[in-house]
């Protein structure tokens, strides 16, 4: 034997692949998946340059790209790393697996649904009258930076309130709306737009806006386009479109629970 491996050694090595994987998945939710992988390699190649084939000079140069790349990633990716830890901290997996063992018909019976038949009501109502609204609900990654961008409501969800909020003439109905806590936070809200070439193009700019908020978080975004009336739902990067009342509540339902 040229070195010795033990039993130690299978647990480090399980260790550490599992953490990998971790952090793979949760920037893979995150967008940040490139970057990870990016990283991943130069700290590979750093590895080998400096460990394997000992080349001190190219080394030494890559020791220095490693101490002054670690400050300027924290300052680039500021944003990126809190949601990340804010979402290793509120144990997220944990949470999925222990929600595996639950029926969906008994998560469903643990939603509030005084906080969804209002929501389904207005984009309904603002469905038929091709009233244009985007609403985002948020769920276990705060929304702190987007509620910033638009004017505080802090009031009850309910139905009127949210149709007066999105009508033709009103100051924000160009705006997205931030429900979270089972309250309407604020409304006339700035989201990130998407540049998804896969969006279909007959899907205009608020539908871009919801992907955009599901791709950097894991928010709910509901739609209702004021060209065709048609209600979406934008959930982790995927739309679901022409949705019926029965659908987005069905929706809302599993997702908020």
């Amino acid at each position: 034997m040229f070195f010795d491996f033990g039993i130690k050694d299978i647990i480090d090595i399980c260790l550490v692949a599992l953490m990998l994987y971790y952090i793979y998945r949760l920037m893979k939710e995150s967008r940040s998946l490139n970057v990870f992988i990016g990283i991943l390699i130069f700290v590979v190649i750093w590895l080998f340059v400096s460990q394997v084939l000992e080349m001190r000079l190219l080394g030494a140069i890559m020791d220095k790209l490693v101490s002054v790349g670690v400050i300027a990633l924290i300052i680039l990716f500021q944003e990126e790393i809190r949601k990340f830890l804010y979402t290793l901290g509120a144990h997220q997996r944990m949470k999925t697996f222990i929600n595996f063992f639950s029926s969906s018909s008994n998560r469903e019976k643990d939603v509030d649904k005084t906080a969804i038949i209002p929501i389904v009501l207005a984009c309904m109502s603002m469905s038929k009258d091709k009233v244009g609204a985007l609403i985002v609900v948020e769920r276990s990654a705060p929304l702190d930076d987007i509620v910033d961008t638009g004017d505080t409501i802090d009031a009850n969800i309910n139905q009127l309130l949210i149709e007066n909020i999105f009508f033709k003439n009103s100051p924000l109905h160009d705006g997205a709306m931030v429900i979270a806590n089972k309250r309407i936070r604020a409304a006339g809200c700035i989201l990130p737009v998407s540049h998804n070439l896969d969006i279909p193009k007959d899907l205009g700019l608020r539908h871009r806006a919801a992907m955009g908020i599901s791709q950097e978080s894991d928010a709910i975004a509901i739609v209702v386009s004021e060209e065709t009336g048609n209600i979406s739902v934008a959930i982790k990067g995927t739309f679901q479109l022409r949705l019926s009342a029965e659908q987005l509540e069905s929706i809302l339902t599993q997702e908020m629970a």
